[in-house]
């Protein structure tokens, strides 16, 4: 583990699982308010890093320039692959000051991706950035996506306000099936200020303008912001009474290798997203 502060915030980082964000409190007077669902970082808390893609391949692999590539799936319980396996890896804490992290990882492998990345955590104020970057070193051309995937808290009010255009049905495999305006799916709508919806929802939302405000009523007010390659997010929440949801900035929807959304690198070519969460305390 590896821990960040700067007096308002506190960030405890798991490098061996993944790179990912294992805690990230607040500091509220002597009170520690988690901002993130508190675990290992592992499973269901924290935030994961989503590389070299986000969510599901179905078909068992995906066809580019003309080749099939196989993908096995990589997750016990699942049919398709899903998150890539940067989230699987130990990564190696390169540089580690009081406020800033950099992780890397140098040996991404799954399917056709051989790729190597980074990601560098940074706190100032209390407010957290993440960048991630994946460079494709697979000695041919392949198309790439890139995400990040907290885990907040749900208490019996928690609300949303995330803006976009259109959300992506799914079936019973968590497959897309078809995109629908959000107008004609209103318990969808997060265009202002809204519960979250008491029944599941695991769905993919574009033509998203990258902010999103999640308020804990009594406790604390969550800005996120996403770099302009994250246009998409996935909001997962299996119940009301499950304590948490996913709100997952990404690249691409679900799939997208046999649709659309994915950046296509040469050898050696890289992307990049960026990811800030800040906070306030409410009343």
């Amino acid at each position: 583990m590896a821990e960040l502060r700067d007096g308002r915030a506190r960030l405890v980082l798991a490098p061996d699982k993944g790179g990912a964000i294992a805690r990230y409190d607040a500091l509220v007077g002597s009170a520690r308010v988690p901002l993130l669902r508190a675990g290992d970082g592992t499973g269901t808390s924290g935030c994961q890093l989503l590389v070299p893609w986000s969510n599901r391949i179905s078909g068992g692999g995906f066809t580019f320039d003309g080749l099939f590539h196989a993908i096995e799936p990589n997750v016990p319980g699942e049919t398709f692959p899903i998150h890539g396996d940067g989230f699987q890896k130990p990564w190696r804490l390169a540089s580690h000051t009081d406020t800033e992290a950099e992780l890397t990882l140098d040996d991404g492998a799954i399917g056709p991706y051989r790729y190597a990345a980074s990601v560098t955590y940074t706190l100032q104020d209390g407010a957290l950035e993440a960048r991630l970057i994946v460079e494709n070193r697979a000695g041919m051309r392949l198309p790439y996506g890139l995400g990040f995937h907290p885990w907040f808290p749900r208490v019996a009010r928690t609300t949303l306000k995330a803006k976009a255009q259109r959300v992506w049905l799914e079936d019973e495999r968590h497959l897309p099936v078809g995109v629908a305006p959000v107008a004609e799916h209103p318990w969808w709508d997060f265009s202002q200020t809204s519960l979250l919806p008491a029944g599941w929802v695991n769905n993919g939302f574009s033509g998203w303008d990258g902010h999103a405000t999640i308020v804990q009523p009594g406790r604390i007010s969550v800005s996120l912001t996403a770099s302009p390659t994250l246009d998409v997010y996935i909001l997962y929440s299996p119940s009301p009474d499950a304590g948490f949801f996913c709100f997952e900035p990404v690249s691409h929807p679900v799939d997208a290798h046999h649709g659309e959304g994915l950046t296509v690198l040469e050898h050696g070519q890289a992307m990049s997203a960026t990811m800030q969460l800040d906070w306030t305390v409410t009343d």
